[in-house]
C-alpha cells in the first residue's frame, strides 16, 4: 500500500471517532437527506440480519445484535456525512441545486404529455412493425403460426 492511501485510510478512520459537526450550518438539507437514506439502508440490513439469524441465536441476544449492528451503522452513517470531503461535495451539491430553476406546474403538466404521447406513439409504431415482419415471416416460412 502506497503512504497516501495509508494516511487517507487512517484519517477515515480517525474521522469516525470525532463528535463535532463539520461546517454546521451549510448543506443541512442534503446531509440530512444522505442520512436518511443511509439510516434506512441500516435499519433494512439490522432488521433482515435478526430477521435471517434471529431464530438461531436465544432471544436476547438476537435483539442485542441487531440492535448493535443498527447503532453502530446509524453512528457510522452521522460520521460519513461530515467527513469533510464528502461534507464538502454535499455542500456543493445543494448549492447547485439552488440554482436550478425548476419547471412551472404547467410546463411540468405540458412536458410530462409530451413524453408520454412519444412513448405511446412509439410503442404503436413498434407494435406494427412487429405485426408487419411477423407476417412477413410467417408468408416466407420462416415463422410458423402458432395455435
Amino acid at each position: 500500500m502506497s503512504k497516501d492511501r495509508v494516511a487517507s485510510s487512517s484519517m477515515w478512520i480517525s474521522e469516525l471517532f470525532q463528535v463535532g459537526v463539520y461546517k454546521r450550518s451549510q448543506g443541512r438539507v442534503t446531509r440530512q437527506a444522505t442520512f436518511a437514506a443511509l439510516a434506512i439502508a441500516v435499519a433494512l440490513g439490522a432488521w433482515r440480519f435478526y430477521a435471517h439469524f434471529g431464530p438461531s441465536f436465544k432471544a436476547g441476544l438476537s435483539y442485542l445484535i441487531a440492535g448493535g449492528i443498527l447503532l453502530l451503522g446509524l453512528w457510522i452513517c452521522y460520521r460519513v456525512v461530515n467527513i469533510p470531503r464528502f461534507a464538502d461535495f454535499l455542500i456543493a451539491v445543494e448549492a447547485e441545486m439552488n440554482k436550478v430553476s425548476w419547471p412551472s406546474r404547467t410546463e411540468l403538466y405540458r412536458s410530462s404529455a409530451v413524453v408520454i404521447f412519444v412513448m405511446l406513439a412509439l410503442a404503436a409504431l413498434l407494435f406494427g412493425f412487429d405485426l408487419v415482419w411477423g407476417f412477413l415471416f410467417e408468408w416466407m416460412g420462416i415463422l410458423k403460426k402458432v395455435g
